[in-house]
């Protein structure tokens, strides 16, 4: 059942989140951005144990992190939680959040791709190095991933790290997030002089990136879950392309079913969130 969002949250996932020129020449040239204030604490609160509640409910992984792969160990992975509970929805199709990734990249507006929850456990490891659009069967580099950290976030719980400007490096692109993508996107990374930044992160701190930025999360080596929920937008006007890979090919029948090669995706788990016209 629906609960009583409060009125001061509504009022936020609607009202805009104005970007300085700044902001959206730093995001231009480093295809990431790290924006504090997103939220008020109010607001993560209640996204915190909605969310929270939630991924308790639909996760069915009960496997020891000892017996994981690097994959399993990284995070707990649950998607479009906006299906299935009318809060969540609305912090998915927030307004606040889709404008400014609209702004980012500078589109006229902005689909929903998928959003999914990342929950990295106490003693859960590294995020290898990735970068997300190898997943994707998207024709532009026209997205954004709004991360949503729902607590403070220290450097021992894991937050995002970011390779700035590696959006420009095409080796490594074909990498699926494993062993192998930590070793050689990393041994890449390192004989380039792109800026490593990882931070921690402020509760109500919201980062973006764009699909083809390389990037990867510590361990969490704290007593307590990393509780991270995140959006995916395209821009509005994105086409399906053929598919590369399988995991390509999975999205496209998980994420956009119906969508055909070379037209607009357009489907019913992909509305507009957000459009200027």
């Amino acid at each position: 059942m629906k609960q009583e969002i409060p009125a001061a949250v509504m009022a936020e996932l609607r009202n805009a989140y104005p970007l300085t020129d700044e902001q959206l020449h730093f995001y231009q040239k480093n295809r990431f951005i790290k924006l504090k204030q997103v939220f008020s604490e109010t607001t993560i609160r209640f996204f915190n144990a909605c969310i929270s509640q939630k991924v308790a409910e639909l996760n069915t992984d009960t496997t020891d992190l000892a017996e994981r792969t690097t994959y399993g160990k990284a995070f707990l992975q649950l998607f479009n939680l906006w299906r299935s509970d009318p809060d969540i929805r609305e912090l998915v199709f927030s307004r606040r959040l889709a404008q400014i990734a609209a702004d980012l990249m500078q589109t006229t507006g902005v689909r929903l791709y998928h959003d999914q929850a990342l929950f990295k456990e106490a003693g859960g490891g590294i995020t290898p190095w990735h970068a997300d659009q190898f997943y994707w069967p998207l024709e532009t580099d026209r997205t954004v991933t709004a991360w949503i950290p729902l607590q403070h976030t220290p450097l021992d719980m894991g937050p995002l790290e970011f390779s700035a400007g590696s959006h420009r490096i095409v080796a490594g692109r074909e990498l699926a997030i494993s062993d192998e993508s930590e070793q050689k996107i990393g041994e890449k990374l390192r004989v380039t002089d792109f800026a490593h930044v990882v931070e921690p992160f402020d509760s109500g701190e919201v980062s973006f990136h764009s699909g083809w930025v390389f990037h990867r999360a510590g361990a969490n080596t704290t007593d307590q879950m990393r509780k991270v929920m995140t959006v995916i937008y395209m821009d509005k006007d994105m086409t399906l392309k053929n598919p590369e890979n399988d995991s390509q090919r999975n999205d496209w029948n998980t994420w956009c079913p119906g969508a055909q090669i070379g037209a607009v995706i357009d489907t019913p788990l992909n509305p507009v969130l957000f459009s200027r016209i």
